[in-house]
Order: C-alpha cells, then structure tokens, then sequence
C-alpha cells in the first residue's frame, strides 16, 4: 500500500536539550587534557545543549524493515524502483513559441502494492495562470493543453478519468495494476513555449530554444513515501525514476538539435562536412570545431530538406529525464573525454555557445574536465555517449542540469573562474542526481550540496591561489553570512518551503559544502572518499533518501555520527569554539578551550612555542557531548609557549574565528 508522509514528519526533527543520550564510543584517553562541567561556567550561562539520536521517519524505519533498504547505507534485499518507457514526439514551431507532443508511455510496476492511481507531472503548468509559485513575478504565458489522454487502452475524459492540479495529473485508471503489470497510456499536449521557466527552460532572441519538462512524466512511487505528488513551486527542482527514451524532435531545418541521449540518424540531419568534424571529435584530444559561423544557415548547419523540416531520432536507456536545445546561430566545440571510473572509453564534451559569449571558448575544455573529475571524485564511470553544455544567456544566469545536458548563462565575467566552476558543477550533477537519483523537490543538500563540494574541490585543483580566500572560506563565509540569524533555515527543511531565498540558497549550497569538508577533515580523506564511493556505487541508478547517505557514511566511518548529522542537518545551531585563556606555572603552561555555540566537535589546538616547535592537541568531542563547556590542555614546561591556534586548518565552520588564535604579547 502507499505510505504517505506529512512534511513535518519527514523534514523536521524536534529537539531538547538533553533529551536524548547520545549514541558515542566511550571516551578515548587525551593525555594532558581535563574537561570541566558546565556548572563552572558563570551564573546565567545556558547549558550545554546535547543533540539527540536521529530518528528516520517511522516510513523508512519500515522499508528497512522490509528489507527494501539497510542500516548501514546499502540498497536492501528486497529493493525496487520503478521503470517507464517512453515513446515522444516534440514538433517544435519556432515562429508561434509553442511546442505541441505525443507520447506513449510502458509504466512498469515493480514495486509489491498494487496501484489503483497514476499521478504525473505537468511541470509547463507552471506557466498557467494561477498556478502555485514561489516567484509571484512569474509571467504566467499560460500551461499545457492536453488534447487527450489514455490509459489500458482506454481514452479518459478530465474530472471523470484524470483530474489536473496545477503540475499534477492524476490519473484514475480503469484496472487497478498489479505488482508485475505493464500499464500503456497514451497523450497529446501542447504549450505555449515560456520566455523563462524559472530560469529551467525557454527561449533567447530569435536564434535559442530549450526545452525541459515538455512532456507528461510518470511521478516517482517509491519505497518510502508512495507517490510523490508535490507541487512544482519553481524554488525546489525535481525527483524522478528512471527509463528508457525514444524521441523525436521535429524543426525547422538550420536549427541544431542536441538532447539527451544518442542521435540515431545524423547521416539524415547533417551535411558531410559537419558530420565529417563531429566524427572526428570523437576521437581527438583537442578540440574541433564542428559548427563555425560559416555553417550557420539551411543546407550548411543542417541538410536541406523537402519540407523545410527534419526530424532527430534521439534514443537514450537509463536516464530519468530527456532535455533538447534548439539552436540556429550557436557555435560547437568538441573533443573526446575519458569516462575514467577505472573503465577505459571516451565520452564526447561539446560546448555550443553563441559568439557574444566570449569566454565559451574554453567551454569544451571545461566540460572534459568535469567529466574527468566526477569520475574521479565518485570511482563511478560516466555512463553516457555525450556531455553537452549550452549557452543560454537570456534564459539563465548561473546553470542547470539534465541528463547528458546543461544549461548555463555567458558568464562573461572578467576572468574564467565562474564559468569553469558552474560547468563544472553542472557536469558533476550528472552523478547527483542522474545517476543517484535524490529528491531535489524535498531535500536540496542532496544534490546541490553534495555537487557543490565536489565542484569546490575542482575550483580549488584547478586555481590553487584566489585572491583574498580559499574555495573553501569562501563557501564558509557564505553560510556563516547567514548563520544564526531567525531567517536561516535547517538543511532537513524542505526545498519550497525555506523562509526566504537565500535562507534555501544557504541551506541547499554553501552550508552543507562546509559541512562535508569539516566531515572529510573529521574522518579522515580515505575514510571519507571511501563512505562517498560506496554511497555513489551503492545507489547508482536507484533513489536513496538522506538517511540512505547518513547511514553510508556512518558504515565507512565504523562510528555513530548522529551527535554530526544533528545539529548540522537538523538545525541551525552554531559552532563557536575560542580560546579562553593561557596560564603558566613552574610545571608549563595550561590552555583553557570553551564551547561556546551549539554544534559539538571537537576542538583541534596547536600549539606554538617560542622555539619554532608545535604541538597538536585535540579535546575529543565526547567532553562537550558529556555537557562540558570547558577544557584544559596541559603543555609541559619547555620553551615558552607563543601562539595558540584552535583549527588551524580552517576545516570548521566556526562562526567567530576571532577568539580562535591567542598570542603572546
């Protein structure tokens, strides 16, 4: 049966100080190292706040369970997840900005309940007036149109056989559908085109369409939750299963179409020269230009044809979602790139770019890297035959992912830094959520955060010294910025429903990056790469939730790490660790650390004595779980002791680095 879960149930977590033990090893020995109770902090002060044990929704307690999930992080025994096939066709009209599609849809029921109703997604009803939006600025230019609609063979009529709410279409069907069973529905649609789909998809100029979400998508029914019918609200993005394509873009000849997947007939779309170059690109290091300005035009970008009109058969298998450009007048740049993962193969990077977007000459290049680096950073092969990046100023500021696909602005900024690092971190999100597939609508840090560290990683391999800061401080100072204050929002939060824009920003990007690097400083590079490997291997191609990835990391780290996850994900407490005072006596000198915030870790120190030696000393994190807010490191009598520096790293998000350093006047 479906298990539904209410969003308070599933996103937050209501913790008391203190009312929860802590499940923790016993204390490891700290030689020199003594914690004081919270009760000698002066009168007033609050007590130490103790996080409590995680505790999953009482629906995932219940797939592990039933064995469809673990404890420890893996898929389960009895693990599922639905399947769809689609067969699309997508006529674009260029002229009246509107699109207009068939489809035939296999929905395959792999799961053990048996499922009186269908729900889908209507995502271009965004665009319809009075839809709900988080963005009430959103010109609404109207939603989809659907012409009609069937399912077992049957044609339904709307509010008898399917019922549409803003971008959801329920679907009642006319035999329940069995576990095992194979369900046929048919659909023609249409919409008016969007000039801007919540910076998703839409149309630039005269010379640049891309399309997303166009089609009826079959919504997610999982282990965990059932039916996933949230509204598209525009802030959070998406969850989707997987499936096979089968698709057909009709256009006006001299558009270039690039999509998802695997062209099938590119003898049929392009001319020899063109696809001549594009050939070569599949197997050269550098790069080659397979569209230039003297290709642009009917007859050169693309063959001239009886009808003014070609058709692009795109074909692609294990993927959950399809995405196609448009475009007359953009430039393509290609070369081959390792799919890495330990598995030899090249992939095609392209770039196709208009000429105002000046810094898209390196595109390609960027995108290679990307490709090279996510195999690298997840030990998890790209699985596809092309990674495509389009240039799409007018549409997007920043950038987008789809399957085999980005949409990214000019980002014609005074260097190559910002339009490296969002190709980068948009060719990353081909692991999370493509090939992982998380749920971006509830749950942003999955894929935003676990993307974004990687990106930081990339950025901070490929321009070593930034001018004022690292990588690392900045995304840092971008979560501490916010940090604390009432209008910032839990990680746990749902995706929609964050006080404010930037509260999501913060809490979908630079905040959990912070948070996975103080991890991987906590546990160790090896443990930690090791944890995100198996959870990338593990769940390729399958739909873990949060707590899939909690318990993975968990399982690498052979600890409990609820005392982490807790106030990190959960809420918005603060670390705040300083240096309190620095005394010395005949025997050496006695350092005195508080934990002044909310978030517990442990206090890394180095010490620096006068004759150039140092000293690392850590309080263990168990003093402050334990409810102390005091510790003294003892240092024993020798040269006299200089400086003294709690994480020296800078790993820690610590909101108040000032008390962090004490020295010697």
């Amino acid at each position: 049966m479906s298990r539904r879960l209410g969003a308070a149930a599933a996103a937050l977590l209501v913790l008391l100080p203190g009312c929860a033990a802590p499940r923790s090893a016993p204390v490891p020995a700290r030689i020199g190292i003594a914690a004081e109770p919270a009760a000698t902090l002066a009168p007033g002060a609050p007590a130490r706040p103790i996080p409590s044990a995680v505790v999953p929704p009482a629906a995932f307690q219940e797939a592990v369970a039933a064995g469809t999930r673990t404890a420890t992080g893996t898929p389960g025994p009895r693990s599922w997840s639905q399947w769809a096939d689609y067969w699309l066709t997508a006529s674009l009209d260029t002229g009246r900005k509107r699109l207009s599609g068939t489809a035939r849809i296999t929905y395959h029921n792999r799961s053990p309940d048996t499922l009186a109703v269908v729900y889908l997604h209507l995502y271009h009803n965004y665009s319809a007036p009075g839809a709900v939006r988080n963005d009430a600025a959103e010109d609404p230019v109207g939603g989809v149109t659907l012409a009609r609609f069937a399912a077992q063979g049957q044609t339904l009529r709307e509010d008898e056989g399917y019922t549409v709410n803003g971008t959801t279409l329920r679907v009642r069907l006319p035999r329940p559908l069995a576990p095992g069973d194979t369900l046929p529905m048919e659909a023609e649609w249409s919409f008016p085109i969007s000039q801007n789909l919540a910076e998703r998809a839409g149309w630039d100029a005269d010379n640049l369409f891309f399309l997303a979400y166009f089609y009826p998508q079959v919504a997610v029914y999982d282990d965990v939750a059932g039916w996933h019918t949230d509204q598209h609200r525009g802030l959070g993005e998406f969850y989707a299963g997987f499936g096979s394509y089968d698709v057909t873009v009709d256009a006006p000849e001299g558009w270039v179409i690039a999509a998802t997947g695997d062209l099938r007939n590119e003898a049929e779309v392009f001319p020899a020269p063109v696809l001549e170059r594009l050939r070569r690109a599949r197997g050269s290091d550098s790069v080659v230009h397979v569209l230039t300005a003297a290709d642009f035009g009917p007859g050169r970008a693309t063959r001239d044809v009886p009808g003014d009109r070609l058709r692009w058969r795109f074909r692609a298998d294990s993927v959950r979602d399809f995405a196609f450009s448009a475009t007359r007048e953009s430039l393509w740049d290609a070369v081959r790139a390792p799919v890495g993962g330990g598995r030899g193969g090249y992939t095609l990077a392209s770039a196709l770019y208009r000429a105002s977007a000046t810094r898209w000459v390196n595109a390609a290049r960027y995108v290679r890297d990307g490709v090279e680096f996510g195999a690298r950073l997840t030990g998890y092969p790209y699985p596809w035959p092309h990674m495509t990046s389009v240039e799409a100023e007018g549409i997007i500021g920043g950038g987008m992912e789809y399957p085999m696909m980005t949409l990214i602005g000019a980002l014609g900024a005074p260097n190559d830094e910002p339009l490296y690092g969002v190709t980068v971190h948009e060719v990353l999100h081909m692991w999370v959520p493509m090939i992982v597939s998380t749920d971006e609508t509830r749950y942003g840090w999955m894929d935003e955060g676990l993307t974004n560290y990687g990106e930081t990683r990339a950025t901070t391999a490929r321009f070593p010294r930034k001018t004022g800061q690292s990588q690392l401080a900045g995304e840092q100072a971008s979560y501490l910025a916010l940090a604390g204050d009432e209008g910032e929002g839990e990680m746990m939060r749902w995706s929609d429903f964050h006080y404010s824009d930037q509260a999501f920003n913060v809490a979908s990007y630079p905040k959990p990056t912070a948070v996975l690097f103080a991890l991987r400083e906590l546990l160790g590079a090896e443990v930690f790469d090791r944890g995100y490997q198996a959870f990338i291997r593990g769940w390729a191609f399958r739909q873990p939730t949060p707590w899939d990835f909690f318990n993975a990391m968990e399982s690498a780290a052979g600890r409990d790490l609820d005392w982490f996850w807790t106030p990190w994900f959960y809420t918005t407490w603060t670390l705040d660790q300083g240096v309190a005072a620095v005394t010395r006596d005949d025997a050496g000198t006695t350092v005195e650390i508080r934990d002044l915030g909310g978030v517990p870790m442990p206090a890394r120190v180095r010490i620096t004595r006068e004759n150039g030696e140092t000293l690392d000393r850590e309080v263990p994190v168990e003093t402050w779980l334990g409810g102390a807010r005091a510790a003294t490191v003892r240092v024993p009598a020798g040269s006299p002791v200089v400086r003294v520096e709690i994480d020296p790293s800078g790993a820690w998000p610590d909101i108040d680095r000032r008390n962090n350093v004490w020295t010697a006047r």
